[in-house]
């Protein structure tokens, strides 16, 4: 697996954790004149501007060699990926991509526009390295898709054939609050948002009445995320989840959409098959590369059934 996969391995995976990525500066490019076919992969074609952004994506990464051809091969293995993505309809959602694109950027302790405003200007472009996201997150499917992956049940029976006990997670029925700041009224109604925030959380008593006492204010938005398990936890929320007591809230946290918490409607610990199979899976993520053995083996079959024409 090579470098760019591995630095995105430890961000973007399953909804998993972000972590900080050092970004080298890069020299700023004039805009190429016009956009040159260097490739051609099953008719589709990949430009100099394609490659252009790779490169300038591998130097925020501070990889090291001929960086024009590790680009080329690079955008040649991912079209030949997010084709065969798109003919198994199992791309990721734009909200998931988006949603990663904002964690990477908070990670490196940016908001979503500064990330943005840094990838021009290294020019590489959030779209860019948006498709690069989703083809970091749709491939495993397709991997899983060829290969086959285990079931909860074929987990646990693995983990009790080994002499393991069986692991036990808290299970949360949590709800979201944001108090929704317009970008064009941040400077001047941010901090009155947050005072408003504190004093629901300050009044909070359960879940069950959350969304009476929102109705009594103006552009506050209240969402059921359901029963989550602690591995499942969304990193951003993860160690404030955590450390909240069942029928009480997180602290507040400004974001792009406003001032949020998060209210803990319930916290139990389970000890079921589906319990175990999520914490189970989890450290399976951490620990393995994702399926990679089979995504160099399917990526060589699909090389060897494709038509690829260098310029």
């Amino acid at each position: 697996m090579n470098t760019c996969i591995k630095t995105l391995r430890a961000l973007v995976v399953c909804s998993a954790a972000f972590g900080a990525v050092a970004m080298a500066p890069v020299a700023i490019r004039p805009a190429q004149a016009a956009s040159e076919i260097v490739a051609v992969v099953n008719r589709q074609p990949i430009t100099s501007l394609d490659i252009s952004r790779r490169v300038n994506f591998l130097k925020l990464q501070h990889t090291k060699g001929n960086l024009r051809e590790k680009a080329k091969e690079q955008m040649v293995e991912q079209t030949l990926k997010m084709q065969e993505i798109s003919r198994l309809n199992a791309t990721v959602s734009d909200s998931q991509v988006d949603a990663s694109f904002k964690r990477f950027a908070e990670a490196n302790k940016l908001s979503t526009s500064q990330l943005t405003n840094i990838l021009s200007k290294a020019g590489v472009g959030s779209e860019h390295f948006k498709n690069f996201i989703r083809v970091q997150m749709s491939w495993p499917r397709v991997v899983k898709a060829r290969y086959g992956g285990e079931s909860g049940r074929d987990l646990v029976a693995k983990m009790l054939e080994k002499g393991e006990k069986k692991p036990s997670t808290t299970e949360y029925v949590l709800q979201q609050v944001i108090f929704v700041v317009p970008a064009s009224k941040r400077g001047s109604i941010l901090g009155t948002r947050k005072q408003q925030a504190e004093a629901m959380r300050g009044r909070f008593q359960s879940c069950d009445t959350t969304r009476d006492f929102a109705a009594k204010l103006r552009d506050v938005a209240v969402r059921d995320l359901g029963r989550i398990m602690q591995p499942q936890l969304p990193s951003d929320w993860k160690k404030a989840v955590e450390s909240t007591s069942q029928g009480k809230t997180t602290p507040i946290r400004v974001t792009d959409r406003g001032v949020e918490f998060i209210a803990v409607c319930s916290a139990q610990t389970v000890s079921d098959d589906l319990a175990a199979a999520t914490v189970f899976r989890a450290q399976k993520e951490e620990d393995d590369s994702t399926s990679g053995e089979d995504s160099k083996k399917f990526l060589d079959e699909l090389r060897k059934r494709a038509t690829i024409t260098y310029r």
